[in-house]
């Protein structure tokens, strides 16, 4: 009877991996070590994907099944899952036709470079490598785990500043006092990054970043696609979460706020270097994305570094 069962959850599994899992592009704020962020169902992420981030991932509501690497298992509230860099995953609820929950799971993605950084620093934070390396199969902990990360991950979802770091220890803390980790892919599974990456949708997120500052037509990139321009809008805003408009306007509007960070480029310059074709589009797309023009933008990140150089006899003073 179970030598039926594992080789029925083989052949799921294997079932499972035909499709090539889609990329998830990551956004952590520049300002910011990690992202911490919640989403109901259906949401533009459910479905099977990778991201080079590692990813804490807690289920607050519905059942259903979820799909890390060659494992496939059964969820409720509190399933609580570490994922690790380009493991593929993705969790389906049970749900009814046409429901949707408002809120479904909480979310923590960070990348390697920012865990190395926080060890190399902290000597304490070496205890984590063992999770980090054992993250590459993805690892599920106890519900009782799950019940004591929510309040620190819902906490998280407003901090700022220092608090937001003592909580990310506090997690970290939760997920090594939990003894009872369990693996979810077999050890034979490896993720394929590079194959994954050779998927449409990937190649052509991957030709707009590289080619962002050109004129990018939708004509052109459905073209590189091998689709239709009808099927290339469906197929890039099911996967993307955005049109391809919108989605390449808040890339350009992203690198416009490192080029105003940095100084050293007027507005013009940067309009045109990010790839817009005129100044007023670049002033209207960037008020949309940012409520507030460039000009202001710019004025008060140079508040801000300002009053970092302040000495301490003007901080007293005022």
């Amino acid at each position: 009877m179970h030598t039926t069962r594992g080789a029925t959850a083989r052949t799921e599994a294997r079932s499972a991996n035909i499709a090539q899992p889609d990329l998830e592009l990551v956004a952590v704020p520049r300002d910011e070590s990690f992202k911490v962020w919640s989403h109901g169902y259906p949401y533009r992420t459910v479905r099977w994907h990778f991201h080079p981030e590692y990813e804490i991932h807690l289920i607050t509501s519905t059942t259903g099944k979820f799909f890390v690497g060659d494992h496939i298992g059964s969820f409720e509230p509190g399933n609580l899952v570490m994922t690790g860099s380009n493991l593929p995953h993705n969790w389906v609820s049970s749900v009814p036709q046409e429901t949707r929950v408002d809120e479904r799971c909480l979310v923590l993605q960070f990348d390697a470079e920012f865990a190395t950084r926080a060890i190399a620093a902290f000597p304490e934070l070496k205890r984590v490598e063992p999770l980090l390396d054992a993250s590459r199969w993805g690892v599920l902990f106890t519900p009782k785990a799950g019940m004591a990360a929510e309040p620190i991950m819902r906490e998280m979802l407003g901090a700022q500043g220092i608090r937001r770091i003592t909580l990310f220890v506090a997690l970290l803390d939760v997920l090594l006092q939990s003894t009872e980790q369990v693996k979810l892919a077999s050890a034979a599974y490896r993720s394929d990054s590079a194959s994954y990456a050779e998927t449409h949708i990937n190649h052509v997120l991957a030709y707009i970043g590289k080619n962002l500052s050109q004129e990018l037509r939708e004509t052109e990139l459905a073209e590189l696609a091998g689709q239709s321009v009808s099927a290339f809008s469906r197929y890039f805003r099911r996967h993307a979460g955005l049109t391809f408009v919108q989605y390449v306007n808040r890339l350009r509007i992203n690198l416009a706020c490192q080029l105003l960070m940095a100084g050293e480029l007027s507005i013009t310059d940067i309009c045109y270097q990010v790839g817009f074709n005129n100044l007023s589009n670049f002033n209207r797309q960037f008020l949309l994305l940012k409520e507030m023009p460039p000009s202001r933008w710019r004025a008060y990140q140079q508040l801000n570094a300002a009053s970092a150089k302040e000495s301490p006899e003007a901080v007293h003073a005022s």
